[in-house]
């Protein structure tokens, strides 16, 4: 056991980048609802993304800046996106070739409770892997759900990816929801968007906002007051979920730490409904994202465990206010 131990502690860097990586608005005042979540921004710069399988479709060039990405989810699976850059010189060819062969070992290893032969196979990830940033995305996308994630991007080369789990462990990234991007030098001339719901997003105070919130489209900002490593070796992220009547958060929690055999894996559990939120940040960062909300019960959930304890998941009520 001590053994074992020390292995984990020794890689845990290593799973911070796997699995977060293996896995990837200028909102102007004038918004309308629309079905499925959908919310309209008044912007010609909508980077459109929609997923009908186990893909990404959107365009190969996007202007660098703040960019609004409208990701449609038109699979039946839960979804997400998460925006990585790789280190000068590497690209989607090299994940292919380097990462993602241990990485689907490494799963199945871990998946057949063969802990340090997964340890074994991690291992053989390159040394250059340590140097991938997490710039943001989408929080988690129910089927036939629309999001709305608008994040700042510098010129380069990017990579995309989702590591939901399919019903046999199969990460999605393995499937084929991996891809490039190249951010161009052109500016989107949007601007930061203006948030009416304010969260601030850290491991020593979960997450923190004002719930009283009413029925309509709101644009919310995601302030990464710092990120930290947790015991599934990722950072924390924004999820936003409506529940239904029946639905317990004790499920909830259960679900989004992918590191127990039954979390983040299809399909998702009954009563919940993921909209979106943002992803993985830096310490510093802040990321927006835009939803209509009905009336009902919501949480907002971060994918690490034992979320209650660290006050990452937190349940509020939005009302009618003509009622």
């Amino acid at each position: 056991m001590k053994t074992f131990k020390s292995q984990i502690k020794r890689v845990s860097f290593l799973f911070i980048i796997l699995f977060a990586s293996i896995s990837i608005q200028s909102c102007k005042s004038d918004k309308k609802e629309t079905k499925n979540n959908e919310t309209a921004i008044d912007s010609e710069n909508v980077i459109e993304i929609i997923t009908e399988d186990m893909e990404f479709q959107m365009q190969d060039t996007i202007p660098s800046g703040w960019n609004t990405f409208r990701y449609k989810n038109l699979s039946p699976q839960t979804h997400f996106f998460l925006v990585e850059r790789y280190p000068e010189g590497k690209s989607l060819e090299d994940a292919k070739a380097e990462v993602i062969p241990a990485f689907s070992e490494g799963m199945k290893l871990l998946n057949e409770g063969e802990n340090e032969q997964a340890m074994t196979e991690f291992g053989k990830l390159p040394d250059w892997y340590s140097e991938v940033k997490f710039l943001g995305g989408s929080g988690l996308i129910s089927s036939e759900q629309i999001g709305e994630t608008t994040i700042e991007l510098e010129p380069g080369y990017y990579l995309m990816e989702c590591y939901v789990k399919m019903s046999n462990g199969e990460f999605h990234s393995s499937m084929g929801m991996i891809r490039d991007f190249v951010v161009s030098t052109e500016n989107s001339g949007n601007q930061q968007p203006v948030a009416d719901i304010e969260i601030d997003l850290s491991s020593k105070e979960g997450i923190v906002f004002n719930d009283s919130i009413t029925v309509g489209t709101h644009t919310f900002s995601v302030f990464y007051r710092d990120q930290t490593v947790h015991e599934n070796f990722v950072g924390h992220d924004l999820n936003l979920v409506k529940l239904n009547q029946n639905s317990k958060v004790e499920d909830l929690e259960k679900w989004m730490n992918w590191s127990d055999p039954e979390g983040l894996i299809e399909p998702a559990p009954e009563g919940f409904t993921f909209l979106g939120g943002v992803n993985d940040m830096a310490e510093g960062s802040t990321g927006f994202f835009t939803a209509t909300l009905e009336a009902g019960k919501y949480a907002l959930v971060s994918e690490v465990p034992n979320t209650i304890e660290k006050k990452m998941l937190k349940t509020f009520n939005v009302s009618d206010s003509n009622k």
